[in-house]
């Protein structure tokens, strides 16, 4: 009776996985790293999978089926509800701002930005346009609309080759190319445009690319350890990013205390400007002329398995994974008060 009772009283948390993207590889893997981690002593946790057939809670070879006008399920002969959601979905519905809008609706609060601020970072030409506004360094860049394409060399007038050519939308740099000769660019165009609608063009900054985790708690916003990012490919792309051995992380990163310290600011100026919640990873490129960084990309769902970095970071702060996402779901269960 009284571990019952203690079940009771411990808050229901849902992770949510899976997704409806070419990214939901990835969630998985995130979502066995953070599944390890939970403080089940604090949490009764439960894993529900989002996918294009439906969802459902996963409990073992059981799927149970959500019902989706109050995301309660009907387990073990009772509705079962949630106190908070864990967010460990990286593309589209969970890091565009979909699911936070139908979390706020249900008032249901959750680890991750809200629904405004998830949908602005996730498209790469906006949060740069935003952070430039606010004396954020950037790249010089073109956005491009399928139904309003720009010709190579309508491109190439306006920006210097070398370019990245990356889908506007999404992450783990599907789709995206490094473009050196201008022969190369209308391939790079036709590969970005089939994974989204909207594609960028950013100059090529030369420099070391370094990223950083940084994420509240209470009013306390905190900066990880930066780590660099050293690749023998042309760039960090999906294949560096998730197969052991093609990049070198360095956590912290070897830098001067001053290039650190800028890091550190900017990171924290944009989690400010972009009002930011949870664990966000803002990615940069330190330019090797004028030694400022530079903003990449804003990611307000970072991945969380053993490969990714925001682990890394966490366990080079000396803090173990556990206690991290306790601080992320008590800061959700908080909103919730």
């Amino acid at each position: 009776m009284h571990a019952n009772w203690l079940q009771y009283m411990k808050p229901n948390i849902a992770l949510v996985t899976g997704g409806y993207s070419g990214e939901a590889v990835i969630s998985y893997k995130s979502a066995l790293t953070i599944e390890h981690n939970i403080d089940r002593e604090k949490y009764n946790i439960y894993t529900i999978d989002i996918t294009p057939e439906g969802w459902f809670l996963q409990s073992g070879d059981e799927r149970v089926p959500v019902d989706k006008n109050d995301f309660s399920v009907n387990y073990n002969r009772e509705t079962l509800k949630f106190d908070a959601v864990l967010i460990g979905i990286h593309g589209t519905p969970g890091e565009d701002g979909k699911l936070q809008g139908y979390f706020d609706l249900l008032n249901i609060p959750y680890t991750s930005c809200d629904a405004s601020t998830s949908a602005l970072t996730f498209n790469k030409r906006y949060t740069v346009a935003v952070a430039a506004f606010s004396g954020i360094k950037v790249a010089r860049s073109v956005h491009l609309f399928r139904e309003n394409p720009l010709s190579p060399g309508e491109i190439l007038s306006q920006l210097q080759l070398p370019v990245f050519v990356k889908p506007n939308n999404g992450g783990s740099s599907i789709g995206m190319s490094k473009v050196k000769a201008a022969a190369e660019l209308a391939p790079a165009l036709e590969k970005a445009f089939r994974e989204d609608n909207q594609v960028l063009v950013e100059e090529c900054i030369n420099g070391r690319e370094f990223t950083v985790g940084v994420f509240k708690t209470g009013e306390k916003i905190r900066v990880l350890p930066i780590t660099e990012v050293i690749t023998g490919k042309e760039f960090f792309d999906f294949e560096a990013k998730y197969t052991s051995g093609v990049s070198t992380e360095i956590t912290p990163a070897k830098i001067p205390k001053e290039t650190e310290n800028k890091i550190q600011q900017n990171a924290e100026k944009i989690y400010r400007l972009f009002n930011c919640r949870g664990i966000v990873r803002m990615d940069f490129i330190v330019n090797s002329e004028d030694e400022n960084p530079y903003l990449l990309e804003i990611n307000t769902v970072p991945g969380q398995s053993e490969a990714s970095i925001v682990p890394q970071q966490v366990r080079a702060l000396n803090w173990s994974l556990k206690d991290f996402y306790s601080a992320l779901i008590e800061d959700a269960l908080e909103r919730s008060v």
